[in-house]
């Protein structure tokens, strides 16, 4: 929950913008500025002030307890200028709640943490528990001082700067990267990866305490760090155990469950027939651990109760292997406000970047420093993709960029054929060169419409002349993307031809060149009007449909509403 805090009429109607936009996120505290600061400070994740800079820093001050515990405080002032990050901007969200929080008011969001500003990672932002010296760690970072880097497992993480590397001796500065239950040295940072799955099982009833304590138990003999377990799993039948939800909730995972079906295919070194009888499978603990590989760390024990009764809960400890990332990114059309936030978030988690030559160029400021950059010119798609899912096979952290979106006519599709189940694979959709296009013609693609690549390089023209006679037959929109070469200069007259035995000479016909880019060009003409010569690869032509109009030099294909044929 995010508190509001205001003191005058001008912060009280910016804080109501800001409650009327995350009516379920927020919270308005009334009363005496100070005591609402506390109140808040006290209840709330984070907390938005409508005060001068000054007076929150002293009205939060006396509150101040710990970094990892203390809400994020965001300042915005009360002409609603500024949202200032000013306490807990990495531990309390506070940097990412002043960019939101600007964007929602108009305001220039104001970021003062070092490694932001320079774009190095923080080491309490990458996604894991992290302990030691983070402050000390992140200042030899900044200034450029060699720090070590020690992969006691392989986990993808963001580029790191230059000066990180496993080649620098380990008795300086150190970031450390383990699932071990050990303390850090005096300038070590350690990251815990959530590398460990516990498997559990429970009769019915069994207490939480019981179920809590063996897993602790087990993870601290094999010393292994409670930081790194990433869930709990068992049986579907124990999904609803008190004692299994009760543990999780305590260790702070989720619980996945899966079939027992599933469970008796799992090879485990302990099977019983007490499972057997009670849920069908001979293994819970082992085997509900194992389900997606890995090292059994711990084997199957059980719990011990004071009183000598039967234990009532087992569980086993798996350690799974960090699996590479790919993040296949859309860029959009070529507009910088029309590339994704998820987009730009992708790049800046990536530690390796694959792409075009002049794709990268867009986007080359968006890296984090010591990003690895493999780049191709035209024509290297298919080695793109190999070069891309190789390297997250190697578990780094990849991004694979293409323009638009990058499941049409782009890397998504050689990519995804390359890739298997040993890694993850995200998608990251971009604004498309036909819908950037549409909204520069008007709403030419207002119903149906289809996308048709007129490059014969990867299909067959048989296939593409039988695809574009389907379309006009149909009398759906079309949209030519690859309209037109130096080496490819008849398909598009061919395609033209082909819709012209269906639709009027005058079906209005849209043309727009480097959509969104600073060359941009559009024009709507006519089917009988456009002479393909005027074409190239950087164009998008859009065929309007029998409906289709030009009403005030835009095209507008009807929806088909009826209160649109009641009017006219």
């Amino acid at each position: 929950m995010i508190g509001l805090i205001s003191a005058t009429a001008a912060g009280a109607a910016a804080r109501d913008r800001l409650a009327a936009a995350w009516p379920d996120r927020t919270r308005v505290y009334e009363g005496p500025v100070a005591d609402a600061v506390r109140r808040a400070f006290g209840e709330c994740e984070q907390l938005v002030c409508f005060l001068a800079t000054g007076a929150v820093v002293r009205l939060v001050a006396p509150l101040l307890s710990d970094k990892a515990s203390d809400p994020g405080v965001v300042c915005v002032d009360e002409g609603g200028r500024f949202a200032v990050s000013l306490v807990g901007g990495h531990g309390g969200g506070a940097n990412e709640l002043a960019l939101a929080v600007g964007k929602l008011l108009g305001a220039e969001p104001v970021v003062t943490t070092a490694t932001d500003v320079v774009g190095v990672p923080g080491l309490d932002t990458l996604g894991m528990p992290v302990e030691g010296d983070v402050a000390g760690v992140s200042r030899a970072l900044l200034d450029g001082e060699p720090v070590a880097l020690e992969l006691e497992l392989s986990w993808p993480l963001p580029a790191l700067p230059p000066n990180v590397g496993s080649g620098v001796p380990g008795d300086g500065p150190t970031i450390r990267v383990t699932d071990r239950a050990v303390e850090p040295a005096g300038s070590e940072v350690v990251l815990r990866p959530p590398s460990l799955v516990v498997g559990v099982g429970a009769s019915k009833g069994a207490p939480v305490d019981e179920v809590f304590g063996l897993v602790q138990g087990a993870l601290a003999d094999a010393g292994l760090s409670v930081a790194s377990v990433a869930a709990l799993a068992t049986v579907d039948a124990k999904a609803g155990e008190p004692g299994i939800v009760g543990a999780a909730e305590r260790l702070g995972v989720p619980v996945l469950t899966y079939s027992a079906d599933e469970l008796a295919g799992i090879d485990v070194p302990n099977p019983s027939a007490a499972p057997l009888a009670a849920v069908g499978t001979p293994s819970v603990a082992e085997a509900a651990a194992l389900v997606g590989g890995g090292e059994l760390l711990v084997p199957k024990r059980k719990s011990e109760r004071a009183d000598g009764a039967p234990a009532m809960a087992t569980c086993a400890v798996v350690r799974r292997p960090g699996r590479g990332r790919l993040a296949v990114v859309g860029l959009g059309p070529g507009a910088r406000d029309l590339l994704t936030p998820r987009a730009e978030a992708e790049l800046r988690r990536a530690s390796v970047l694959v792409g075009l030559d002049q794709y990268v160029d867009q986007i080359r400021d968006l890296l984090r420093p010591g990003t690895r950059i493999l780049e191709s010119g035209l024509g290297a798609e298919e080695e793109r993709a190999r070069t891309a899912v190789a390297e997250a096979r190697k578990g780094q952290a990849v991004a694979l960029i293409g323009s638009g979106d990058a499941g049409v006519y782009a890397m998504a599709s050689p990519a995804l054929a390359e890739a298997s189940d040993d890694i993850d694979v995200v998608g990251v959709p971009g604004v498309t060169a036909a819908l950037a296009a549409g909204a520069i013609l008007g709403a030419p693609l207002g119903h149906d419409h289809v996308s048709i690549s007129l490059s014969d390089l990867h299909t067959p023209w048989e296939v593409i002349e039988r695809r574009v006679r389907a379309a006009a037959e149909a009398d759906i929109v079309v949209t030519f993307y690859n309209p037109r070469s130096r080496g490819r200069d008849w398909q598009l007259p061919k395609a033209l031809a082909v819709l012209g035995a269906h639709r009027e000479p005058t079906t209005p016909v849209g043309v727009v060149r480097n959509a969104s880019r600073p060359d941009e060009s559009s024009r709507v003409t006519t089917l009988a009007g456009l002479d393909p010569a005027t074409v190239d690869m950087m164009t998008v032509v859009t065929v309007g449909n029998t409906a289709t109009r030009n009403i005030a030099g835009r095209m507008v294909t009807p929806r088909g509403y009826r209160w649109q044929e009641t009017v006219r």
